[in-house]
């Protein structure tokens, strides 16, 4: 772990920032901002170096350190770094984080309330074994079949064809999907009438687009994990693409679960290894427990955040979790945990929607100010010039055009429900 403290100028607050995939770094580029904005800083590798779940193979206590204690004992130790430093304790301490900074975040507020008052959990990776058995779901099939992938080329097909038939439908034509699961498409309508073409998918992609975007199920129905949304096609070389190899991130969660690095992806079998990996994996990583009494009961804040057109992480997971913890707590809890989904964006950020968003400032005035975040401003830069802003809302709300001013300006919309 690595603590960052600024000599002058502290705000008196204390930030720790988060991982991605398997970690085995530490978050520099991500501390570096923490300091610019004044904060005492930290983050760490959880306890290992390389970004791979080989840390884990004969060493299960490892992968304690990766799911949860690294990040706890990094927060402990650090705030008595900053009381020991400044002569005080940091008044307020956050936890920033995206992806596997997501699921860390989720991790500290439901087995260690007291870490953290406030935090900001973008895209997280909460449901780690069944993302990657979704994963695993989806792109086995193409390494079995390499007939079944689909190029990249047909992937932008695909994505031009959605936004043909769905772009527009809520007022705006913009290049991106304002509520993709509006959108009802049936790629079966872009299949070859013969031969193959470069404009067409011929049965077998078509049966993998649909795969990509319906929810991983066991031969019982049980849904696993949701799939992609409309809208996100362009980025799916990941899983549909690549005839080579599983996505390592993910075939990593089955390697521990059979503690062999070098177990074969195409050996997957979504019923058998799906309970191997919860008992293995999941019971230790998995961060999904709705009850998060003790975290509001001491005033904690969580602020949630998903692209809708993420691919490494299907965005309806975000909306899984937000909806279980509404059900366990008993209706509405917008006091104190809230989500935004953005349109157009990517994995944490980028994408074709307006994805720069000062989540950081709204999280603090709700903390620090009890300004609850009814609307988030999101900006879409090229060029150092702002093209295009939006409002982000507070799920279930989304962003409805009002009929007139320029629709690159967020003041020409307002969020409403569906």
């Amino acid at each position: 772990m690595e603590v960052l403290l600024p000599k002058d100028d502290w705000n008196g607050k204390f930030q720790a920032v988060g991982n991605g995939g398997w970690a085995g770094v530490i978050s520099y580029a991500a501390m570096a901002t923490a300091l610019a904005e004044g904060y005492a800083t930290a983050s760490n590798d959880t306890g290992h170096v390389g970004g791979n779940a080989l840390l884990a193979i004969d060493h299960p206590e490892k992968l304690v350190d990766f799911a949860y204690r690294a990040v706890h004992e990094m927060a402990v130790q650090a705030k008595a770094l900053v009381t020991a430093y400044y002569g005080k304790p940091a008044r307020l301490s956050y936890w920033n984080g995206c992806s596997t900074g997501g699921r860390q975040g989720l991790m500290a507020a439901q087995r260690y309330p007291d870490d953290f008052d406030a935090i900001l959990a973008g895209a997280p990776a909460n449901y780690q074994t069944h993302l990657h058995t979704w994963d695993l779901s989806v792109s086995v099939p193409v390494l079995k079949d390499p007939a079944a992938a689909v190029p990249p080329a047909k992937l932008a097909v695909l994505n031009r064809a959605v936004l043909a038939a769905c772009d527009g439908r809520d007022g705006v034509k913009d290049g991106f999907l304002n509520d993709p699961r509006a959108c009802k498409f049936d790629p079966a309508v872009l299949q070859c009438k013969g031969a193959d073409g470069e404009d067409c998918l011929t049965a077998a992609q078509v049966a993998s687009v649909k795969r990509a975007y319906a929810p991983a199920t066991t031969k019982n129905g049980d849904v696993v994990f949701p799939g992609k949304e409309p809208g996100s096609e362009t980025s799916w070389n990941a899983f549909l693409s690549n005839t080579q190899a599983a996505p390592g991130i993910s075939a990593g969660s089955f390697q521990v679960a059979y503690n062999n690095a070098n177990w074969d992806a195409r050996t997957f079998d979504l019923d058998r290894d799906l309970k191997l990996v919860d008992e293995k994996v999941g019971a230790t990583v998995n961060a999904v427990n709705p009850d998060l009494r003790a975290f509001k009961a001491r005033g904690g804040k969580l602020l949630l955040y998903h692209g809708w057109n993420d691919t490494a992480i299907s965005p309806g997971n975000a909306i899984d979790y937000y909806t279980s913890v509404q059900k366990k707590m008993g209706g509405k809890q917008d006091d104190f945990v809230r989500l935004f989904m953005a349109p157009g964006m990517g994995h944490c950020s980028g994408g074709q929607g307006p994805s720069q968003v000062n989540w950081m400032a709204a999280l603090e005035r709700w903390r620090e100010s009890n300004e609850a975040p009814d609307a988030l401003l999101a900006a879409r830069v090229a060029n150092n010039r702002v093209e295009m802003s939006r409002p982000l809302c507070p799920y279930p709300l989304v962003a409805v055009y009002k009929g007139a001013g320029s629709t690159n300006d967020a003041a020409s919309f307002a969020c409403k429900a569906k």
